[in-house]
C-alpha cells in the first residue's frame, strides 16, 4: 500500500558530492519532515566513521552493513539522504521505494569532480584502482533505472533544487 502523500519519504539517491546532504536538510525544512543523512546514521550505530569500515572490513562488508542499517529504518514522512552506494543493494532500494519517492540528483561529470576534492577520506565505495569517472559510468544507470524523478542539478544552487523537488511531488500528486 502506497502512503499518503505527507507520510511518504522522500529519499535523495545520486554519485558523492551531488549536495544529497544539503538539499536534505533545506527540503525537509521546507517540507514539514525530518530528515535522516544515512551516512551518518551508520557511523552513529557503528561508532566509527565510513572510512574506517572500507579500510579495516572492505568494500562488501561495508555494503553488507549498510544494507542492514536501511533494511532497519521503518519511516514516515522524512526526507532521507542516501549514501551513493545504496543502489548495489537491490533490497535497500526496494525498501527505500515501499515508503516513499526516489529522487536521483544528477550532475556531469566534470562538475562532481570539481566538487570531490576528499574522495579518499569521505567513505566512498570505490574499488581498489577505480577512478572516479568509471565509478560514475558504473552508478549512473543504476541511479536512473531506480528514480522515481530526476533533476539535474547543472547550474542551479540547493535552494533551486529542493524548488524543482517540490515542484515535480506536487505535480505528481495532482495526477495520481
Amino acid at each position: 500500500m502506497t502512503p499518503a502523500p505527507d507520510e511518504q519519504n522522500i529519499v535523495l539517491i545520486g554519485m558523492p558530492g551531488v549536495g544529497k546532504s544539503t538539499v536534505g536538510v533545506l527540503l525537509a525544512k521546507l517540507s514539514s519532515r525530518s530528515f535522516i543523512d544515512t551516512d551518518v546514521y551508520i557511523q552513529a550505530r557503528e561508532g566509527r566513521r565510513l572510512q574506517d569500515i572500507i579500510d579495516t572490513e572492505g568494500i562488501e562488508v561495508f555494503c553488507g552493513i549498510e544494507e542492514r542499517h536501511l533494511l532497519s529504518l521503518h519511516l514516515r514522512g522524512h526526507v532521507i539522504a542516501t549514501g551513493g552506494s545504496v543502489v548495489y543493494s537491490p533490497a535497500a532500494m526496494t525498501h527505500l521505494k515501499s515508503s516513499g519517492v526516489l529522487v536521483h540528483l544528477d550532475l556531469p561529470f566534470e562538475k562532481l569532480q570539481k566538487r570531490l576534492t576528499d574522495v579518499d577520506s569521505r567513505g566512498v565505495v570505490m574499488a581498489p584502482g577505480q577512478t572516479l569517472r568509471s565509478l560514475f559510468e558504473e552508478r549512473e544507470p543504476l541511479y536512473g533505472r531506480c528514480a522515481d524523478l530526476t533533476v539535474d542539478c547543472s547550474g542551479l544552487t540547493h535552494e533551486q533544487v529542493v524548488e524543482r523537488i517540490l515542484d515535480a511531488l506536487h505535480g505528481r500528486r495532482r495526477r495520481q
